[in-house]
């Protein structure tokens, strides 16, 4: 995987996540954003699959398990950040 295609990953998890703080201002229960999380970063990863030469994946479910991952992992920057900021 060269470095194009990790970046590709990293900006699937940045989407997922300026998403879900977008979210966080709607009436829409927080218990939701994982799940919206990892749908938007599942689509997001059949669509990098077609539009990033780099992309490592080469097969439809294995770009949508990327971008799954990548959008739970964005869920979990936010809960180590808030867990950092909770014990100053």
């Amino acid at each position: 995987m060269e470095f194009m295609g990790v970046a590709s990953v990293a900006a699937i998890t940045i989407i997922c996540y300026l998403a879900a703080e977008i979210l966080k201002s709607t009436p829409i229960n927080n218990k939701w954003l994982p799940s919206i999380c990892g749908l938007l970063g599942g689509i997001l990863g059949a669509v990098s699959l077609k539009t990033m030469p780099d992309f490592p994946a080469t097969d439809y479910l294995t770009a949508i398990a990327v971008g799954i991952a990548s959008g739970f992992a964005a869920t979990g920057i936010n809960q180590v950040y808030k867990q950092t900021r909770q014990s100053d």
